[in-house]
């Protein structure tokens, strides 16, 4: 079983991944982890966490949109205002 940061409390359901960092990213990674007092590893899950969201929220776009645009009738589906849209929406959650 995993732990957090070498403490009692065990996190459950944890499967260990190495991941070979480039020595700069590696380096920028440490500051980072001792600027917010946090272990890398956390950082590291959290960075991983955000991009598999981004990930998932990209592929149900895509998918949606690829749904509308073939079942809506129209031509006149508009790329601009869409992508105007999104980002709109990513802007508030982001916030």
């Amino acid at each position: 079983m995993a732990y957090n940061n070498g403490m009692s409390k065990a996190i459950k359901n944890v499967a260990n991944f190495h991941v070979p960092l480039p020595e700069a990213m590696y380096k920028v990674l440490r500051e980072e982890a001792d600027r917010a007092k946090q272990p890398a590893t956390e950082l590291a899950r959290e960075a991983i966490a955000e991009f598999l969201e981004k990930k998932k929220r990209k592929v149900l776009h895509e998918e949606i949109a690829a749904y509308a645009k073939n079942y809506s009738g129209h031509s006149d589906f508009d790329e601009d205002l869409e992508r105007s849209s999104v980002k709109f929406i990513s802007d508030k959650e982001n916030e």
